[in-house]
C-alpha cells in the first residue's frame, strides 16, 4: 500500500498549531503577562505570526490581551487544567491520602469541587464506625454552608467573614452549619499556579465528631491537604504553616 505524502495544507496547519504552542509554553509561573517582544524573544517567532496565531488562541479563550496591548493567559486553559487533574491524576493522588486520613481519624472523608452556587463530592472514603456522617460522590450540597463549602467559597473570592479568617487559617471547622447532626473540618487543596482544586473535608455525627475533636484533626488535615498539593505541584508550605499553628492551638 502506497503511503499518501501530507499535503501543503496539512503540513501548515501542524507548523502553525506548533507555533501556537510555543506562544503558550512561553509563559511561565512568574508571569502575570507577556509583551508581544517578550513572546518574540522567548519562542522565536516574528512578531507577525504571534499576532496572526494570538487572534486564534484569544477566540479560544487561550490568550487574552490586555488594554495595554500585553498578554496573559485566557480562562480556556484553566478550565482545560481542572478537566486533566480531575479526570486523570486527581483519584491517584487524592484517594491515598484521603484513605491515610480516614485511617488516622476513623472518620469518614470527602473531597468537594465548586460547582457554580453548589459544590459535589467528587470522592469519599467512608468512617469505619458503623454510625457515620455518609455523603456518596455525585451528591450536591449548598455552597455557603458547612466547613467544605465555606472553604471552597473563601478561596473563590468570597468576602466578609468567615471567609477572611478561612483565608489566614487555610482551614474551617463547623459543627452542626449544614446538618445539625453533623460536624466537620476542612481545608483547601491547590493545583499549578495556585488554583483552587476543591476542599478536603473529614467529617463525622455530632455524637462522637465535636469541637474538641476536630482541633485535634485539624493539623492532620492541613498535612493531608499539603501533601495533595505538593502531589499536584503546587508550593505547600501555606498549608505546613497553617499545621503548625494548628497544633501550637490545640
Amino acid at each position: 500500500m502506497k503511503n499518501t505524502p501530507a499535503s501543503p495544507t496539512s503540513t501548515e496547519g501542524v507548523a502553525a498549531l506548533d507555533r501556537a504552542i510555543a506562544i503558550l509554553d512561553a509563559f511561565t509561573p512568574a508571569d502575570r503577562s507577556l509583551g508581544l517582544a517578550e513572546i518574540a524573544t522567548r519562542t522565536g517567532l516574528y512578531k507577525s505570526t504571534i499576532l496572526r496565531l494570538a487572534n486564534s488562541l484569544m477566540r479560544g479563550q487561550l490568550l487574552e490581551r490586555l488594554d495595554d496591548g500585553r498578554y496573559r493567559i485566557g480562562p480556556a486553559t484553566f478550565r482545560l487544567g481542572a478537566l486533566y487533574q480531575r479526570s486523570v491524576v486527581a483519584m491517584d493522588v487524592l484517594l491515598p491520602i484521603m484513605r491515610d486520613l480516614s485511617e488516622r481519624s476513623w472518620e469518614s472523608v470527602a473531597f468537594y469541587v465548586r460547582s457554580g452556587d453548589v459544590r459535589t463530592c467528587l470522592y469519599r472514603v467512608e468512617s469505619k464506625h458503623p454510625i457515620r456522617y455518609t455523603i456518596h460522590e455525585g451528591d450536591v450540597l449548598p455552597l455557603l454552608a458547612g466547613s467544605g463549602g465555606r472553604v471552597l467559597a473563601a478561596f473563590s473570592g468570597e468576602q466578609g467573614e468567615p471567609y477572611d479568617t478561612i483565608r489566614a487559617d487555610y482551614h474551617h471547622l463547623s459543627v452542626g452549619d449544614r446538618d445539625p447532626e453533623t460536624a466537620g473540618v476542612s481545608a483547601p487543596v491547590f493545583g499549578p499556579g495556585r488554583t483552587l482544586l476543591g476542599a478536603l473535608t473529614l467529617a463525622g455525627p455530632r455524637t462522637r465528631v465535636d469541637a474538641a475533636f476536630l482541633r485535634r484533626m485539624t493539623a492532620p488535615l492541613l498535612e493531608a491537604a499539603a501533601r495533595a498539593t505538593r502531589a499536584f505541584g503546587e508550593d505547600a508550605s501555606m498549608l505546613e504553616r497553617a499545621s503548625l499553628k494548628a497544633v501550637h492551638r490545640r
